[in-house]
């Protein structure tokens, strides 16, 4: 006789019961119990009319700013960006174990997986990586809230210090910071962090007022009054637009273009392989092809691209070559302007890896940073052909553009100004930090890439040096100025070596 099939379903609600409450301990909010003595008056996130702004604030990062309540995004993008993709993706494999062994064990493993053995003097990813993914995933109301008090203001996270305390002072302004510090052995960080918060006893006072979370309360066991944000509210809330960031993000470095979640981590290793292939396939076209067949590849492999403006773009300059001005956004813009010109091009450079001109489909020409040996050399180079430049002198990856060098204003009065913009869907082609042999390996790894290319016409003699009488500075202002205008960006009197220090700690010359 067959025998009665087995019901699993008392099995499966007590799984789902199992893993809801994992999931909750490492993710969501915890009450930890506060002894009557210390008990504060606890109340809902405040209405905008019950605030009071000249009042002192205490505000616990991840539980008031951050709209996410996962920080596994941040150390991942420590694990990758300063320990490497191998140390990245041992993170990975661990993020399971992460679930099932709750939030203050999992941040332990996060930390020490994401730091140990890395070096304490060159640790520079909490002020060049994090404060772009910090600002956005920070709440427009939580942000508000935050903003309005005028006193002092005071900034706890659980995180380990050096990750956010260079963004909580820069941007936010605070002025303290209230966090675990990294115990370092000879320089190098342990991945272990020390048991206590530093400066926990000397900024909390009774004057304070309280933003947090539910599992934060005993830290604000001294404040007065403490506000209390739930997981359903921050669900609500829209991103910070970029109009309302407290300083302008002008600079980040590292190579990841997206948010590090465990699904898309997962995804860029899968993709890895296939990147890799993709990249010698896009480079064997763009040298063996001719340039119709070429673009036509690149199109297939996942390049895409746009131009405008080719019709006032004359074929040949009356003199020798044209001079085509554009902004610096990755190191093949030369590269697009070549292909959607259909005609081979000389790019001027500044600082390019070897490997970078090596694998170069049009000719490279590198700078000597000596204004007549310059000027000589961009003279010739527009004797033989047409030429693109670059006057940043370096990338910048925001809506902004950097002081244009005027060393190519006196050169020629063939001047066509080029607005260029570039989107990626994975990794950076461009580092300061980092190594810049692979650069074009990056790049080339993407999914997709898109540029858009805007020729804006000759420039009118009158604007120019020789015919116009126009000063070199007032040439080199008014093309930045016409190419910021197009593109919709912000014109800026940062350099090169302004970039570099604030990135990497010096003047981003490759020799």
């Amino acid at each position: 006789m067959a025998g009665k099939p087995f019901n699993v379903e008392p099995f499966l609600f007590l799984f789902k019961i199992f893993l809801s409450k994992t999931w909750n301990k490492f993710y969501c909010q915890e009450k930890p119990c506060i002894s009557n003595a210390s008990k504060p008056e606890f109340n809902m996130f405040p209405a905008e009319k019950d605030l009071n702004p000249n009042r002192s604030l205490v505000f616990h990062m991840e539980g008031v700013l951050l709209r996410s309540c996962s920080v596994f995004p941040y150390f991942m993008l420590v694990a990758f960006e300063a320990g490497g993709p191998l140390r990245a993706f041992v993170l990975l494999l661990l993020y399971p174990l992460l679930c099932l062994v709750g939030r203050k064990i999992g941040m332990k493993i996060m930390v020490f997986v994401s730091f140990v053995g890395l070096k304490e003097e060159t640790f520079r990813i909490g002020s060049t990586v994090l404060p772009k993914v910090f600002l956005e995933d920070i709440g427009n109301e939580g942000f508000d809230m935050v903003m309005k008090y005028c006193g002092r203001k005071i900034g706890v996270s659980e995180m380990p210090r050096v990750m956010v305390e260079r963004f909580l002072r820069d941007y936010l302004k605070v002025e303290g910071v209230v966090g675990k510090e990294l115990k370092v052995i000879s320089g190098h960080f342990t991945g272990l962090m020390e048991e206590e918060n530093t400066g926990l006893g000397g900024v909390f006072s009774s004057s304070y007022i309280g933003f947090c979370c539910f599992k934060n309360q005993k830290l604000f066991s001294q404040c007065e009054v403490v506000y209390l944000v739930n997981e359903g509210e921050k669900g609500n809330w829209e991103a910070l637009p970029r109009e309302k960031y407290p300083r302008e993000l002008i600079f980040h470095d590292g190579r990841l273009a997206f948010r590090p979640t465990p699904i898309a981590t997962l995804f860029m290793f899968m993709w890895i392989p296939m990147g890799l292939l993709l990249m010698v396939i896009r480079i064997s076209a763009a040298f063996l092809l001719p340039y119709k067949l070429s673009v036509s590849l690149q199109y297939f492999t996942g390049i895409t691209g746009t131009s405008s403006g080719l019709n006032l773009v004359d074929k040949k300059g009356k003199q020798g070559g044209t001079l085509f001005v554009c902004n610096h956004r990755t190191l093949i813009d030369p590269i697009y302007v070549s292909f959607f010109l259909m005609r081979s091009v000389t790019a001027v450079t500044y600082s390019i890896s070897w490997i970078t001109e090596l694998v170069s489909p049009v000719k490279t020409v590198r700078l000597t940073r000596n204004r007549e040996k310059d000027s000589e050399l961009v003279e010739e180079e527009l004797r033989r052909g047409d030429l693109v430049i670059c006057p940043e002198g370096t990338t910048c990856r925001e809506p902004y553009l950097l002081r244009f060098s005027p060393l190519f204003a006196e050169m020629t009065k063939e001047i066509v100004p080029a607005a260029v913009d570039f989107q990626v869907s994975m990794f950076y082609g461009t580092t300061a930090a980092g190594f810049k042999v692979l650069d074009p390996v990056f790049l080339l790894m993407n999914p997709s890439i898109h540029c858009s290319v805007t020729f804006l016409g000759r420039l009118p003699e009158s604007e120019t040096c020789q015919v116009g009488g126009r000063s070199k500075f007032e040439v080199a202002n008014h093309v930045q100025g016409e190419i910021a205008k197009a593109l919709g960006f912000k014109c800026t009197t940062l350099t090169r070596k302004d970039k570099y220090k604030l990135l990497a700690g010096n003047e981003g010359l490759i020799k």
